[in-house]
């Protein structure tokens, strides 16, 4: 697995502008950079091993994404996740992932549906070794996995976007539940593999409700890292 952040820091200008925006991103989802904090050019470029014009270049990226933005005076500073928006980007996935599902039950290839057995048996080892951070990444490449099953490239597109920012969502104060969520993951490859669209857009539907509902049920201070 790549690490993201300092780990990844090397000689200079090593880290391609891709891996070095993906490397900001995921640290901003881990809340290595947390919200409201300034990211200069300079600290960057020292943190990540790089010059600052891939620096630039990420920085513009992830402020089109939505992870940053410029404030007057201030620079670029990290943006901080309000309710509102966090409640829109479930809302939408609500829409979205159910949909992919079932087309995947109908569309998907062997070689997919041995990616989402592979992804499952990765996940309930590192949820047995308490690799959090690992887990959280194998449930997005799970979702992007059913996304890309579905056949349909503009809805594989929307749902890999939208997963880098429920990440976001979900790594705040939500209350553990990899285990439960896991296991829906198994019900929904079951769906697939049976060809079963009914029942995969209705098991991720109910999995997209639990994690929900999870996140509403939050508490301050715990520490969350799975949907």
């Amino acid at each position: 697995m790549e690490q993201a952040g300092a780990e990844q820091a090397g000689p200079r200008g090593r880290l391609s502008p891709q891996a070095l925006c993906r490397a900001i991103r995921e640290d901003v989802i881990r809340g290595v950079h947390r919200p409201g904090s300034r990211l200069t050019e300079e600290s960057m470029a020292a943190r990540y091993g790089v010059s600052r014009v891939p620096v630039r270049e990420a920085l513009r990226t992830l402020e089109a994404e939505g992870f940053v933005q410029s404030r007057p005076y201030a620079g670029i500073v990290v943006v901080e996740l309000d309710e509102a928006e966090a409640e829109d980007l479930l809302e939408v996935r609500a829409l979205l992932e159910p949909l992919g599902a079932g087309r995947a039950a109908l569309r998907r290839t062997p070689e997919q549906l041995g990616r989402l057995k592979e992804l499952l048996s990765l996940g309930r080892a590192a949820i047995e070794d308490g690799r959090l951070d690992e887990v959280a990444r194998l449930n997005s490449r799970f979702h992007e996995v059913i996304a890309a099953a579905s056949g349909s490239r503009t809805l594989s597109q929307l749902v890999t976007q939208l997963s880098q920012k429920i990440a976001w969502v979900y790594s705040v104060d939500l209350p553990r539940r990899a285990q439960d969520s896991w296991h829906e993951h198994e019900e929904i490859v079951a769906a697939v593999e049976r060809g079963d669209p009914e029942a995969a857009r209705e098991v991720v539907a109910r999995h997209i409700a639990a994690a929900r509902s999870a996140y509403r049920r939050r508490a301050p201070g715990a520490a969350g890292e799975d949907a």
